[in-house]
């Protein structure tokens, strides 16, 4: 006999309890594994599939890894430092840039640019801030990246427990799926399996679509000439997995840059433009529906506030996990609204009389 709701609910709620609790004490303990646990959620299917291919778990588990170390010391050795080299370079630049702006103003609109004006005033302490804090910002970004990820958790951490759990991955669902209580053990694989291709449509997919398009702004961005092209690039790849900001943000720094750069030139300018056009309509028509999918159930705007609470709530940790809880709330939230429509308390005696 099943346990009463109200039973369920206590246990359940002190499931969740626990949940926020643990995430709130020990963010930075868990942060490697749950960094490790999303690598091997990842990399599963590859797993997957070469298993099909004839290969065992073990062998499967290992070539992955192999691959995944060389792809690492690649972007240690090449790509990473260029990055961090041009950013840098970039909050240098900014005081200059920015007096460049002032100049422009100044001769095309004077009026704006006077002593008293609002606009004159804002461009000044805009101006002071990036002076004074330009280099500061510079080092901060990269001494918070190095001490949020360090070598440690990069090293030794992530990837052995991204390891063992891509290896045992089958035999812990497995395990779990045991663990279920039996009267609901249907249901709740039921829920399970639309999380879990929520996450798959998504999370896989979004991160493939970022990579595609970092690769794919740096790359153009450097051909047409356009300095810093390979931080913005990134920058605008990175930010992608937020819907409609990597665009907005990439590209309005891109042309802002192109301005500033070729001013006059305006087949140079043209070109930066034209690359995130093209690079909109490869994620709008190309790239999402193949490899994200139209049907996640992930809503934009459920996902900017998931990612905004649970970032402001439990720091970068909570970041980490708002897609996967604003994802499980959606796919719950469907399920009882799906319930709920099939009850006697939607239905009414309408619905009884047609039973």
């Amino acid at each position: 006999m099943a346990l009463p709701v109200r039973q369920q609910a206590k246990y359940w709620g002190i499931a969740l309890a626990v949940f926020f609790a643990a995430l709130w004490f020990l963010g930075d303990v868990i942060l490697p594994f749950l960094v490790g646990g999303a690598v091997a959620y990842f990399l599963d299917p590859v797993a997957d599939r070469l298993e099909r291919l004839g290969l065992s778990r073990t062998a499967a588990t290992v070539t992955i890894s192999v691959v995944a170390l060389l792809i690492f010391v690649l972007l240690s050795l090449l790509i990473l430092p260029a990055i961090a080299r041009q950013l840098v370079q970039l909050v240098n630049a900014a005081p200059t840039i920015f007096g460049q702006l002032q100049q422009f103003l100044a001769e095309n609109f004077p009026q704006a640019m006077d002593s008293q004006s609002v606009v004159h005033e804002t461009l000044q302490s805009i101006g002071q801030a990036i002076k004074s804090q330009g280099g500061k910002l510079a080092s901060g970004l990269l001494s918070s990246a190095l001490s949020l990820i360090n070598a440690v958790l990069f090293i030794v951490v992530v990837p052995v427990v991204a390891f063992y759990l891509l290896l045992d991955w089958d035999k812990m669902v497995a395990k779990v799926d045991a663990w279920l209580p039996r009267d609901h053990a249907e249901d709740v694989r039921t829920i399970a399996r639309d999380i879990d291709r929520v996450l798959a449509g998504f999370v896989r997919g979004q991160v493939s679509v970022c990579f595609a398009l970092g690769t794919f702004y740096s790359v153009a961005l450097m051909m047409v000439g356009l300095d810093f092209g390979l931080v913005v690039g990134a920058t605008a790849g990175l930010i992608t997995f937020i819907p409609y900001v990597g665009a907005l943000v990439g590209g309005a720094l891109a042309i802002g840059l192109a301005f500033f750069q070729f001013w006059g030139e305006w087949g140079y300018i043209g070109a930066v433009a034209a690359v995130f056009a093209a690079g909109q309509f490869l994620e709008g028509n190309v790239l999402t529906p193949r490899l994200v999918g139209g049907s996640v159930g992930l809503h934009p705007v459920w996902l900017l506030f998931a990612l905004s609470a649970f970032g402001t709530v439990f720091g970068f940790v909570g970041m980490l996990v708002a897609v996967p809880v604003a994802a499980s709330i959606g796919v719950l939230t469907r399920f009882g609204i799906s319930r709920y429509m099939g009850s006697r308390l939607y239905q009414g005696r309408s619905g009884q009389e047609d039973d």
